[in-house]
């Protein structure tokens, strides 16, 4: 089984792009990318996966927004359940610039077969796509107190943090019941400039995409929080270890 993790840009920003691949019981990481154009993203999600072959893709952004205004329902729970860690999501409704760009890409992979996946019988073959959110899964996955502050402030501190959240995804992930193994994907070099910085953000967001989406096939609600449904909009978190 293929795992995809997309940190969608939602306006017209790169987005990170992560492919793991679960062998032998463990998740491999194969590839890490970084692309612009919408077209160039699914040459990569077709390179990656092969028409019919089974995969499940993991889209940070709001891919089904049925609110004309306002907040939809797992914006609000995400403030909900996670506002005490920092952890509440942007609101989304279809009066917003980028409305237009996530739905249409959550569109374009049900195109391609990827079937929205709010409920999901565990490690059942099949094409599917999620919803999910890096800040709470992050949040629950290592256990903290409260978010890595990496998207926003002084450039040194947002480095810090985000040397924080590589050193719990080379450290934490590969000692989890579903274990990472980063190989040499990862080089351990956080950049110290602006653009580079973002860059590594969105592909660290973009890995931890695909960890959930690994981590929703493998153990459905078992082990996983659902905020919402297909009608209202969802977003799939892993519960607190």
């Amino acid at each position: 089984m293929k795992f995809l993790g997309i940190d969608l840009g939602w306006k017209s920003q790169p987005s990170g792009l992560c492919y793991l691949q679960l062998i032998d019981a463990k998740l491999q990481l194969i590839a890490l990318d970084r692309q612009e154009a919408i077209a160039d993203i699914f040459t990569w999600i077709d390179a990656c996966v092969q028409p019919g072959e089974p995969a499940l893709v993991a889209v940070d952004a709001p891919t089904l927004i049925p609110n004309a205004t306002g907040n939809r329902l797992p914006d609000k729970l995400t403030h909900k359940y996670f506002g005490k860690y920092h952890a509440g999501c942007y609101p989304a409704n279809l009066g917003l610039a980028f409305a237009e760009r996530t739905v249409n890409f959550g569109l374009e992979l049900e195109s391609r077969g990827f079937a929205h996946a709010p409920t999901i019988a565990p490690q059942k073959l099949g094409r599917y796509q999620i919803e999910v959110f890096p800040h709470p899964a992050i949040v629950n996955l290592f256990n903290l107190e409260r978010i890595l502050k990496y998207k926003k402030g002084r450039l040194g501190d947002r480095r810090q943090e985000l040397i924080k959240l590589y050193n719990l995804i080379v450290d934490v992930l590969p000692h989890l019941d579903l274990p990472l193994c980063c190989g040499d994907v990862l080089t351990g070099e956080i950049p110290t400039t602006g653009a580079a910085l973002k860059a590594t953000e969105d592909q660290l967001d973009s890995l931890i995409c695909a960890y959930v989406a690994a981590h929703w096939w493998y153990w459905g609600e078992q082990r996983n929080l659902v905020l919402g449904d297909r009608t209202t909009g969802y977003i799939v978190i892993p519960q607190r270890i």
